[in-house]
Order: structure tokens, then C-alpha cells, then sequence
């Protein structure tokens, strides 16, 4: 049977591969919703540090078991009257996704005497569904809290549409490398193009040939779900 050290050699081999005219691979987040301390543990082995959480009641309740030496990434919709249960902890909030989440956010972080790093969300397929800015509107929010004094804007995140063939959601992973990349030309002031947090298990390999710098990876690290 395939163990987690295993899987992450395997992955990093097949990210650096398909990374390749970009010069370096994108970071891996180990997604680590829904799994118990002890497995999210085991990644320190693997030389995984960074790991991505969705749901504030559940990272209170397994935070306190885990090894020193981890990296906070918030990855999921973030709700303004939880952001104090993590404002201290996360390293990389990926999921800004709107202005009111801005506001409290930076509010918060600046109470916490911090200027937090961030990712805004742009949802780049315009599925009603997900969370993001139209691309459109990305320009405006990006001069309204590029300067916040809370804020550090550090790029760009997407979550693609699900495909059964993540070939043909191509176009969509390539969209947001130019939409990171014209972003960068622009120069916004306070706004640093360093991050494009794009693909998960099923199309990261898609992701890093287009030029994502970090992918967010569960069941390929972890092995399918159980079904409850």
C-alpha cells in the first residue's frame, strides 16, 4: 500500500516535470480537512510544512495536536465573524473573495499588529456557485486594498470548474496566468504578483504546466475519501 511519503515523492516528481518552462515547481499544500491529527502529522516526514484548512471549527479542534513546524494556508470561504478564531495563525489567507471580508480581515490583523498575507479569489469561470471576483472586478479591488494597512495582496486563487478530463479546463488555468501576469505589469500600489494558488488533486499537473505556484492537494496525497 501506497504511504503518504510515497504519494508526496511521486507528485513532487510529476509537478516538477510538468513545471518545467517556468523554471521552478509550485509549492504543495496538503490539503488536511477532515483528517485527524496524527495523519496530518505523518507530512512532517514528507517534508510537507504547508498545509490547507476550510473549516475554523474543525482546525480549533486538531490545531493544539500537531507538530511545531507547520504553515497555516485558509483555503476555504471564510466567514468575518470567525476571523478572530485564526487571524494569529494563518500564514496565507488564499479565499479573499470580497470586499466586506477585506475590510474585517484587515481590521482584524491590524489589531493584531500584522499585516496579513493574502490571495485574492477571482472566480475565472463565472460558475454562480463559487465564491471570486469576476475578473472585471478585480482592477477596483485591488486599488481600493492594495494599500490597507492590514492587508499584504500577494496574488492571485482560483478553484477551476470539476471535469472529468482537467485538459479541457485548460483554458481556464491559462486565463488566470494572464490575468496574474497583466496584474503584475500594472503595478497596483501595495500589491505584490508573487503568488497563483491554482489546482487540486484532480488537475494539478494542468495547473503547474500553466504556470501555478502553488496547487492544494488532498486525495492525492492522502488516498481517496472513505464514503460515509
Amino acid at each position: 500500500m501506497d504511504t503518504i511519503a510515497e504519494r508526496v515523492r511521486r507528485l513532487r516528481q510529476d509537478l516538477t516535470r510538468a513545471s518545467a518552462r517556468f523554471g521552478a515547481p509550485p509549492a504543495l499544500v496538503a490539503v488536511t480537512k477532515t483528517q485527524p491529527p496524527e495523519r496530518v502529522n505523518e507530512l512532517i516526514e514528507s517534508g510537507v510544512s504547508q498545509i490547507g484548512e476550510n473549516w475554523v471549527q474543525e482546525w480549533r479542534g486538531k490545531s493544539a495536536k500537531l507538530l511545531p513546524g507547520f504553515s497555516l494556508h485558509w483555503i476555504g470561504r471564510l466567514q468575518t465573524n470567525k476571523i478572530k478564531y485564526i487571524i494569529e495563525q494563518v500564514f496565507l489567507l488564499h479565499s479573499m473573495d470580497r470586499p466586506s471580508l477585506a475590510e474585517e480581515f484587515g481590521r482584524q490583523a491590524v489589531l493584531s499588529g500584522r499585516r496579513a498575507p493574502v490571495l485574492v479569489q477571482v472566480n475565472v469561470a463565472g460558475e454562480a456557485q463559487k465564491a471570486g471576483l469576476a475578473p472585471g472586478d478585480l482592477p477596483e479591488f485591488l486599488r481600493q486594498y492594495g494599500g490597507h494597512p492590514g492587508l499584504e495582496i500577494r496574488g492571485l486563487m482560483a478553484v477551476m470548474p470539476e471535469a472529468d478530463d482537467p485538459r479541457t479546463i485548460r483554458p481556464y488555468f491559462r486565463r488566470m496566468r494572464e490575468l496574474f501576469e497583466e496584474t503584475d505589469r500594472r503595478s497596483y500600489a501595495g500589491v505584490s504578483m508573487r503568488e497563483l494558488s491554482m489546482g487540486m488533486s484532480a488537475d494539478c499537473i494542468v495547473a503547474a504546466e500553466e504556470g501555478a505556484t502553488i496547487v492544494r492537494v488532498g486525495s492525492a496525497i492522502f488516498g481517496p475519501r472513505e464514503a460515509k
